[in-house]
């Protein structure tokens, strides 16, 4: 029997913790298979007792999808070698591995909702921030600013830019003083990250320190209707490599 395994990536929040779970539960994707909800750190189940739970099921065939905006170690490393490790103690069960929901422009048209849901009217000034997780992983800072220049094109802002909160540079914190110093007219900034957590509560208190008055903190990119469809979109094209393999 298919079963799907959501693999999020945890928080020591439990209210993060409790909104993966409510997006992966909101997100009408199948009835017909067993589904099981893990983490890859700081909460449990762990993603060992996903797999366990998921056989104990009775699932022969596990298709692991990752709640991962891009695709950095977490989704190229962690996660693959955990699946490795099922492999060898369950040789029986048939694994399948989906990819980070990526470049998508669901994601940019949700970003545009986030600062339209501002109710503030946008500028020839307006500026747009990402603040993304960061990562030593290239690719992650490439794929986040082909999102940023998708979002620019798409919606024809005057600029939108990027930033990280650590592994990558530029830093949050640094673009935060630059906005110090030339205090722009008005900036959206919209956190790249699913979920409620520490991260989003650094960002918080960042913005709230600094003096300058025109910057406008958006909502995370979690709970947007076109998220949960990215992720059925990425759950279908999984189920649809595990039925070619049987």
């Amino acid at each position: 029997m298919q079963a799907v395994l959501y693999i999020s990536h945890g928080s020591r929040l439990e209210a993060g913790v409790e909104e993966a779970i409510q997006f992966i539960e909101g997100t009408a994707i199948t009835a017909q298979y067993i589904e099981e909800i893990c983490f890859l750190e700081l909460a449990k189940p762990t993603i060992e007792d996903g797999i366990e739970n998921c056989i104990a099921r009775g699932a022969t065939k596990i298709a692991v999808v990752p709640l991962l905006l891009l695709s950095a170690v977490h989704a190229k490393e962690d996660i693959p070698k955990k699946i490795a490790a099922g492999r060898q103690m369950y040789p029986h069960i048939t694994f399948t591995y989906g990819r980070a929901f990526g470049i998508d422009d669901k994601i940019v048209d949700a970003l545009y909702d986030r600062i339209m849901e501002q109710t503030i009217p946008l500028t020839e000034y307006t500026q747009v921030l990402l603040v993304g997780r960061g990562s030593s992983d290239l690719d992650v800072k490439y794929d986040l600013t082909e999102i940023a220049r998708r979002l620019e094109n798409k919606y024809q802002l005057v600029n939108v830019d990027t930033c990280f909160l650590y592994g990558a540079t530029p830093r949050f914190e640094d673009v935060l003083s630059q906005y110090e110093r030339e205090k722009p007219k008005q900036v959206f900034i919209i956190p790249y990250l699913l979920f409620m957590g520490l991260l989003m509560q650094d960002i918080e208190r960042k913005v709230k320190d600094v003096s300058h008055g025109n910057l406008v903190l958006c909502k995370s990119l979690g709970y947007h209707k076109n998220l949960q469809q990215v992720l059925t979109d990425r759950v279908n094209e999984l189920l649809l490599t595990s039925e070619s393999m049987s």
